[in-house]
């Protein structure tokens, strides 16, 4: 069967979000959104592309940093509306200059922070 991006559920603002995972060791590294047309150009070039709620624009991560994400695999959950996407990540995946955005850890009431920032 052939994928069309326009039959994944998307929000009220045309966006479904992509949870970015390392391919080879499984790490969660990062979540962000995409639209239809961010899907359609991640799988046609390779390189993960989101949408930017904030800039209301393409993001291709690692355009500007370096920090690139390679499609390995994207994945579709069972009620069409998050995907997975398993990656190659190049340097840290988070804009702090940590690898993974999950780094605040919460333990015993507490947040702990969890990953130092990548050195260069």
């Amino acid at each position: 069967m052939t994928f069309d991006p326009a039959t994944l559920r998307y929000d009220a603002a045309g966006l479904i979000p992509a949870i970015a995972q390392d391919a080879e060791g499984g790490e969660v590294l990062m979540m962000a959104w995409m639209n239809a047309e961010s899907v359609a150009r991640t799988l046609e070039t390779g390189r993960v592309t989101y949408w930017s709620r904030s800039r209301q624009s393409f993001w291709i991560k690692g355009e500007t940093s370096g920090h690139v994400q390679e499609l390995v695999e994207m994945r579709v959950d069972c009620d069409r509306d998050c995907l997975l996407v398993l990656i190659r990540q190049t340097g840290p995946a988070c804009h702090t200059n940590r690898r993974s955005c999950f780094y605040t850890a919460i333990r015993d009431g507490e947040e702990v922070e969890i990953m130092a920032p990548m050195t260069a």
